[in-house]
């Protein structure tokens, strides 16, 4: 991987993974058009650029996460301690999946274009119902946190949007969209955190052994953490005016798009 195609990509990266259209899906297109063919490589760049997208969280969230930390290390019960505590069970379902399916997960990135179209229409879908669900002020729940953290889980899947699936699942739920936007995003802190945390902890051994060039990855991380702030900041404008749905028609175009190439070549 260049320099130039880690910036490309870490720039989708950061763009998309906020905005409703699934940037793992747009990573595994970038990575399909630019013929990057090694996919242990690929998978740690959307490890890395997907930690950075998580920096680019706590940039945005810096108050909320303070808040919900405090108040979590006081051990009295509020509202607060509750969030955090729902925060953590939506994040039990995606820890399950990926201990105990890490090999299979890395799997899926091996630039499968035409299942990630077909899986970009389903996002386009979950979008577009949002559209019919009736506005309401309901919290977050145990159940719906664990319905919601199982949305996260299917975002495995390239082409699936998380914050599209976290976020209409909050919707369906009938969430207060300035929580449903408020917990989508920080829910993710946890299972991006872990999955780091794992990758780090293996990446000396592999850049030692000649697996990986890390200049490209900081690069695509720095440019994944730039365009994230900014494309986090937009969406928190675009959720709470409820234009959410109109992103359905960029995932159906991007969707076919991908059907009819990866079908051709």
């Amino acid at each position: 991987m260049s320099w130039l195609e880690a910036l490309i990509l870490g720039i989708l990266q950061g763009l998309t993974e906020f905005l409703p259209v699934s940037s793992s899906g747009h990573l595994e297109l970038g990575g399909a058009l630019f013929g990057l063919e090694d996919p242990h490589e690929y998978f740690t760049f959307n490890i890395i650029v997907h930690g950075a997208t998580f920096l680019s969280v706590v940039v945005v969230f810096w108050r909320d996460i303070v808040s919900l930390v405090l108040n979590f290390f006081r051990f009295r019960w509020n509202a607060e301690m509750r969030f955090v505590l729902l925060l953590l069970a939506s994040a039990v379902p995606t820890a399950i999946v990926g201990l105990l399916f890490e090999e299979q997960i890395e799997s899926i990135f091996e630039g499968r274009v035409v299942f990630v179209g077909a899986m970009l229409l389903i996002t386009a879908t979950l979008l577009f119902i949002t559209r019919f669900v009736p506005k309401n002020n309901k919290e977050v729940t145990l159940k719906s946190a664990l319905v919601i953290g199982l949305a996260q889980t299917l975002a495995i899947l390239p082409g699936i949007s998380r914050s599209g699936a976290t976020i209409s699942t909050a919707l369906f739920f009938g969430i207060e969209r300035g929580q449903a936007i408020r917990f989508s995003f920080l829910m993710v802190l946890i299972p991006v955190f872990g999955a780091n945390f794992l990758k780090l902890i293996r990446m000396p051994e592999q850049a030692a052994a000649g697996h990986m060039d890390m200049a490209p990855m900081l690069i695509g991380a720095l440019a994944a953490f730039i365009a994230g702030v900014i494309a986090c900041r937009w969406m928190l404008d675009i959720v709470r005016r409820g234009n959410i749905e109109y992103f359905s028609i960029y995932c159906v175009l991007a969707g076919i798009t991908a059907i009819i190439a990866g079908s051709i070549f």
